[in-house]
C-alpha cells in the first residue's frame, strides 16, 4: 500500500513537530518524517516531540526514532507511549523513591498527587509517571515480597507481632482510614518472633480457620505445610493488589475474624461486606467478659454470625 502522507499529522491536523540532534540518525530518519507529512525542528520547542537513538543517553521522556520508522512500516501514526526512553534509576533515586511513599497509603500510592508534588519537589530527575512506574513495576515487588519460607515459625510469629499490635492498640469501629495503612517496612520480623509467641504452631492458630474458598474446611486434617502454603498465597495476593505489606493485610485478618472475602473488601473500601464495623480490640475484651448483656450489645453491633464468628476465631 502506498505510504501515507498524512501520517504524521495529530488528529486535528497539525503536523507532528519532531526535534532529533544532527546527526546520521536525523538524516536517516528526516525524509521518513517529512514524507508522513511531519516536521523537523532546529532547536527543541515546546510540544515538538524529542527524538533519541535507543541507548544514548536522553532526557527522561525522549521518544526512540524507532518511533518513527514503525510508524512508517504499519503505516500508522501510533501512541508515543511504547517508545518512551526510559532515564535509568540510580541507587539514590530508588532509595528517595522508597522513603518518600513510606506511610503513604494505597490510594496515594496508586494515585497521581503523590507522585505529582514529588515531581514538583524535584526527588528525582524523572517525571511523576517515571517515577509512579518504577516503584510501582520493580520497588514495590521487593519492599513488600512476602516470605520464601513456608515454615510455620515464620508465619506464626509475624501472626503473634500483628496480634500484640492488634492487642495494644485502641481500635476504632469504623476503618474509615484504611486508605491510610502504613508500609511499616520490617514490623514483625525480629528473630525473637516465633512460634512461641502463639499458644500453639500455626496449623492450630487463627489462619487455619480463614475460610480461603468459603467453604467448610474439611474433616481431613490439612498438613501443616498445606495450611501455611495458602496463607502465603493468600497474603501475597493481596499486597500486591492493594499495595501494602504483609504487617497490614495480618492486621486486616486479625480484625475481620480470619475471613478472606471480608478481608479483600475491607482493604479495598475500608467497610466489611456485610455493612458491620471490623472488630477492635475493646469489642473483644467486652466480648470476653461473658456478660450476657454486653453480649447482646455486640450482636446488636456486629450480628449474631459474626458474634459467633469471632468467639470461635479468637479462641484457636
Amino acid at each position: 500500500a502506498a505510504r501515507s502522507r498524512s501520517l504524521f499529522l495529530w488528529d486535528d491536523g497539525r503536523p507532528m513537530r519532531f526535534y532529533l540532534r544532527p546527526g546520521l540518525a536525523k538524516l536517516r530518519v528526516a525524509p521518513l518524517v517529512l514524507a508522513g507529512g511531519g516536521r523537523l525542528c532546529r532547536v527543541q520547542e515546546p510540544g515538538a516531540v524529542l527524538l533519541a537513538q535507543p541507548g544514548e543517553a536522553a532526557p527522561d521522556g525522549a521518544v526512540s526514532t524507532e518511533y518513527v520508522t514503525e510508524c512508517v512500516e504499519r503505516n500508522q501514526r501510533l501512541p508515543l507511549e511504547p517508545f518512551l526512553l526510559r532515564l535509568a534509576f540510580t541507587e539514590a533515586e530508588d532509595a528517595a523513591l522508597l522513603q518518600a511513599v513510606r506511610g503513604q497509603g494505597t490510594v496515594r500510592v496508586t494515585g497521581r498527587a503523590l507522585w505529582m508534588e514529588l515531581e514538583r519537589s524535584g526527588l528525582t530527575r524523572h517525571s511523576w509517571q517515571a517515577m509512579r512506574d518504577r516503584f510501582l513495576r520493580h520497588l514495590r515487588p521487593r519492599l513488600w515480597e512476602p516470605p520464601q519460607t513456608e515454615d510455620p515459625a515464620q508465619i506464626s510469629g509475624l501472626f503473634a507481632a500483628a496480634n500484640r499490635e492488634f492487642e495494644s492498640t485502641e481500635s476504632e469501629s469504623d476503618s474509615s482510614d484504611v486508605a491510610e495503612l502504613s508500609t511499616q517496612d520490617g514490623v514483625g520480623r525480629s528473630p525473637g518472633e516465633t512460634a512461641s509467641d502463639l499458644k500453639t504452631g500455626l496449623e492450630d492458630a487463627a489462619f487455619s480457620d480463614i475460610q480461603l474458598h468459603r467453604q467448610e474446611r474439611p474433616k481431613s486434617t490439612c498438613s501443616s505445610s498445606n495450611v501455611v502454603g495458602q496463607v502465603v498465597k493468600t497474603m501475597e495476593h493481596f499486597m500486591e493488589k492493594f499495595a501494602v505489606d504483609l504487617f497490614t493485610v495480618t492486621q486486616a485478618f486479625l480484625k475481620n475474624s480470619g475471613d478472606v472475602e471480608d478481608t479483600s473488601y475491607f482493604l479495598q473500601t475500608g467497610q466489611r461486606l456485610d455493612g458491620y464495623p471490623v472488630w477492635s480490640r475493646e469489642d473483644d475484651l467486652e466480648l470476653q467478659k461473658g456478660d450476657e448483656h454486653v453480649r447482646n450489645k455486640l450482636i446488636a453491633k456486629f450480628g449474631a454470625e459474626n458474634v459467633a464468628k469471632r468467639v470461635v476465631f479468637r479462641e484457636s
